[in-house]
């Protein structure tokens, strides 16, 4: 037996639109020295997030509209190649050296690189 009485659903809540006017009015609002952002997003019903995105924008920070559709993130420019120069390896570290402390115990050990998995295993079971 369903005690839930049934609900109409509600209907489907559509994205608001502003005004390039509105959005510059709440922009200046929050220009104005000592003003917080959160509090003119409280003041004017609107999420600080948004409210901030609006700032940037019409500080030059983002652009007006960003790329909704993939066909205009692919007619985007990619950035150029740029080479990164990496460090050579040193041709003197071929062994693994392990300094381990446990209590008043300390141990050095040097295990050649290419066993190390056995150091591992080696390793694990001395610190149980």
């Amino acid at each position: 037996m369903n005690t839930i009485e049934e609900q109409a659903l509600p209907a489907r809540r559509r994205r608001r639109r502003y005004s390039e006017e509105f959005k510059a009015r709440v922009v200046a609002a929050c220009q104005v020295t000592g003003v917080s952002v959160a509090a003119v997003a409280l003041e004017h019903r609107l999420n600080a997030n948004l409210l901030r995105r609006w700032l940037d924008q019409a500080e030059g920070r983002l652009p007006k509209r960003l790329p909704r559709r993939p066909a205009d993130v692919e007619s985007a420019p990619l950035p150029a190649f740029v080479p990164v120069a990496i460090e050579a390896k040193d041709a003197h570290s071929t062994a693994i050296r392990v300094e381990v402390r446990r209590g008043d115990q300390s141990i050095t050990v040097s295990w050649p690189v290419s066993e190390a998995a056995q150091c591992a295993v080696w390793l694990r079971e001395w610190l149980r």
